[in-house]
């Protein structure tokens, strides 16, 4: 086994890579509950086992439905 890639656990980056890049957490929600201000990331696996994770923030506000921003981890 060269790489565990697992899932369902909130990273405010979209991602974290751990254990020497031999463990990594996804997050596929971005600004998650509409009020975390995370970003989110989706990998992608090419043949020769390369992994690269595509990093993704929430649509703006005014482009999207659900309730308003109420706050999140990150200023700014």
């Amino acid at each position: 086994m060269i790489h565990i890639l697992r899932g369902h656990q909130l990273c405010v980056e979209g991602y974290a890579s751990l254990s020497d890049n031999h463990l990594s957490n996804v997050w596929s929600a971005p600004n998650y509950c509409y009020r975390c201000g995370n970003s989110a990331s989706i990998p992608e696996i090419s043949p020769g086992e390369k992994m690269y994770l595509n990093v993704f923030d929430a649509a703006p506000e005014n482009a999207r439905d659900g309730p308003p921003q109420t706050g999140g981890w990150r200023k700014g």
